[in-house]
């Protein structure tokens, strides 16, 4: 199963995320829940490093991605998550046995 937490400031926009777990649904490399999840989170990853270049904490291994920003959010950031989240909350709704969404206030 895919674990995502999401992370939200006391004003209700998100701050980050982690996710863990695997799908197991295909052989390593061709599970598309897995994909899925990972292009979604990844984008949202790479899009605060690069883009918005702002400062967070993070940890990543095989299975596992978690980020957190070290600054409140701002509408920039919470555009950038929310699309991830609606994207993982698509995939919930489709596979509800596979994806879980979990929300955490900070």
């Amino acid at each position: 199963m895919i674990q995502a937490e999401i992370y939200k400031q006391a004003d209700g926009k998100m701050i980050g995320f982690s996710v863990k777990g695997h799908a197991n649904t295909a052989p390593k490399g061709y599970d598309i829940y897995c994909a899925g999840v990972s292009a979604l989170t990844q984008s949202a990853f790479i899009c605060v490093r690069d883009y918005l270049k702002l400062d967070f904490n993070s940890d990543f291994a095989d299975g596992k991605l978690m980020m957190k920003l070290k600054t409140p959010a701002n509408d920039l950031t919470e555009a950038v998550f929310q699309t991830m989240l609606t994207g993982l909350r698509e995939m919930e709704k489709i596979a509800p046995k596979i994806i879980k969404l979990k929300y955490t206030n900070f």
